[in-house]
């Protein structure tokens, strides 16, 4: 058992993920271990007690003492386990727009969690440091999804937010704290890259009550070349959201030279308004140079300017601008009748006029999660 102060000295890891925004929240003692083993529960045995992973789409094929992509499961005698069940690493408070989510429950806080692992490799992700590690790299706390569950409902957060490194890695864990906090009217949002496989997927979309996907871009050669994955399975995703229903938004990290062409971004505002529909919201967001993307500026503001423009042009209804406040691209607008109904600077609500999930001018239906 180690106190509050040992275990802020000792995780630093955690550090970059700080902000004026969020607040760290620890039990008054945690435990730490070298991460959690369980049982996996997408993967299928493999003669020579070797199995194949069917989580994600890179399907892992594993021999026996050997780890998939994500470094956080491992085949131990024909037996598929997950490392991190029950030990995040990372446990904030933050506000629910720094996820980014803008059409779910405004001004609300989430209890954030985040473990060791990923399952693609961004060169600018923002948090390689746990992302990029293993999970005997890193100090976890050992939380099991009822405590979570309990520890967000001492915080008064109506949600729970499985973030900071790639979700779809620890999928059991998120699914059992999704159960669990359902049971106790709390939701639980899943932000993501997107890159799974159907099946976890849609069994995740049973008691998920929001998802935020990262889309990369709209190439399959940046996402060959700068995240080590593939675009069409992420497409899959965001279409098989649409046909489950479940609120989602959508985030596109402008990177200046890679994927803010007009032509890119023309293609992907046209093509989320013939297969997911004009009203799911997008997230045109500042890039800051990270990790091993530093040679480049950040996005100019006129950049994400002209891409919320693009999506406005393209009949996209709800177009964003991200890490850029004080723009206008930050509000929502009523798509009829193009009043003011949520004004906000940075992660901050400074004035919701949306009273029953309607624009109070034209009383025009504002899709989302409100109350």
């Amino acid at each position: 058992m180690i106190t509050r102060r040992c275990f802020l000295a000792s995780a630093a890891c955690a550090a970059p993920l700080l902000s004026v925004a969020g607040r760290s929240v620890f039990p008054a003692s945690v435990t730490v271990e070298k991460g959690g083993t369980v049982e996996a529960r997408y993967y299928e045995k493999l003669p020579n007690r070797k199995i194949r992973c069917n989580l994600c789409p890179r399907s892992c094929v594993i021999d026996d003492l050997e780890r998939g992509y994500c470094g956080v499961r491992e085949n131990r005698g024909g037996t598929y386990y997950t490392l991190v069940y029950g030990h995040p690493c990372s446990l904030y408070v933050d506000p629910i727009e720094k996820k980014p989510l803008f059409h779910f429950l405004p001004a609300s806080r989430a209890l954030s969690l985040g473990t060791a692992g990923c399952n693609v490799f961004c060169k600018f992700c923002q948090n390689w440091e746990i992302s990029q590690s293993r999970p005997e790299q890193l100090e976890a706390m050992e939380i099991p999804p009822e405590r979570m569950v309990e520890m967000a409902r001492r915080e008064n957060c109506p949600a729970i937010a499985c973030t900071y490194n790639e979700p779809v890695v620890f999928a059991e864990y998120m699914h059992d704290i999704a159960l669990s906090a359902r049971r106790q009217g709390i939701r639980t949002v899943m932000i993501s890259n997107g890159y799974i496989q159907k099946k976890p997927m849609l069994d995740l979309c049973r008691s998920l009550s929001a998802v935020k996907i990262d889309l990369k871009a709209f190439s399959e050669r940046f996402y060959k070349e700068l995240v080590s994955g593939e675009l069409r399975p992420v497409l899959d995703t965001l279409v098989l959201l649409r046909g489950e229903q479940i609120w989602f938004e959508i985030v596109y990290l402008v990177i200046p030279g890679e994927n803010d062409s007009r032509s890119e971004l023309t293609s992907l505002c046209r093509w989320i308004a013939a297969e997911l529909g004009m009203d799911v919201p997008i997230h045109f967001t500042r890039f800051y140079p990270q990790y091993r993307m530093t040679n480049l500026p950040p996005t100019p503001v006129k950049s994400l300017q002209e891409a919320r423009k693009i999506g406005l042009e393209a009949g996209l209804n709800f177009v964003y601008t991200g890490n850029l406040p004080g723009d206008e691209g930050e509000n929502t607008w009523c798509p009829a009748c193009h009043a003011l109904l949520i004004r906000r600077l940075g992660y901050t609500v400074v004035e919701n006029r949306i009273k029953s999930s309607l624009c109070p001018e034209c009383k025009t239906t504002i899709p989302g999660v409100w109350k």
